[in-house]
């Protein structure tokens, strides 16, 4: 067998460890949290004020499984991002492992942070107005299904794009953008953030401009730190060519 055919087939085993750490992981957080699911789905409907109703056996089963995949989920996020960077280390260089290792607590960070925003800024304000339309119109009942679904609806969007910055200073730092090539396509950028926003948030004004104005304003923090990233990035460069070492 070839040198090639073997590095090959050892990437392949190291991904597949990699893979099943991770699942491995998923499925010890999914355990735990179906243990304490009682107290997870008590903390979810605490500030609810009406009771869910179920309209079969199988909606328990439902948010049983559901519930508990959603945080193992949430919790494995850290244990995915760790195990990408050991599988990429080996071909990084000393100065790239140290400025990547960086990004795996801030990747969580902002996916928490995202997690928070959606479910105790976004959410009440949606929930409350919405109820608000049916005030004296209609009696509200909610079955588990249909909360949970807005819940995730209202939080998990924003844990994903609550890690532009980090996209994109990642970006910058490898070439592929620029802070200026952001600033030109600004106009295109907003049109594709409103575009998601939309199609993220439920039917109405207030949801989509609660979804809109924050993913503009990542957008704007993204250009600055890709700003940062960029000088840094081109000091490196002519240090690099000033060098008398520089051939």
């Amino acid at each position: 067998m070839s040198n090639e055919s073997m590095n090959i087939l050892d990437h392949l085993d190291e991904l597949r460890k990699r893979i099943m750490i991770t699942l491995a992981a998923f499925i010890v957080f999914f355990i735990i949290s179906f243990i304490f699911i009682r107290d997870i789905y008590e903390w979810f409907v605490k500030d609810l004020n009406m009771t869910l109703t179920v309209l079969g056996p199988l909606d328990i089963v439902w948010v049983y499984f559901s519930l508990a995949g959603v945080i193992a989920l949430a919790c494995t996020v850290p244990v995915l991002i760790f195990q990408i960077w050991v599988f990429v280390k080996p071909a990084l260089t000393d100065k790239e492992r140290k400025a990547t290792i960086i990004y795996i607590p801030a990747s969580f960070i902002l996916f928490v942070g995202g997690l928070a925003f959606g479910y105790f800024v976004v959410m009440p304000i949606v929930l409350n107005f919405l109820l608000g339309l049916s005030a004296e119109m209609f009696e509200t009942m909610f079955t588990p299904d249909k909360y949970f679904q807005f819940v995730l609806r209202m939080t998990i969007p924003f844990s994903i794009l609550f890690e532009m910055p980090l996209v994109v200073m990642f970006l910058t730092s490898i070439g592929i953008i620029t802070p200026e090539g952001m600033k030109n396509n600004r106009k295109y950028a907003y049109f594709a953030l409103i575009v998601v926003s939309v199609l993220i948030s439920p039917p109405d004004l207030l949801s989509d401009i609660l979804v809109i104005i924050p993913l503009l304003l990542l957008y704007e923090v993204s250009i600055t730190m890709a700003g940062f990233v960029y000088r840094k990035k081109l000091k490196k460069e002519q240090q690099t060519e000033d060098s008398p070492y520089h051939s």
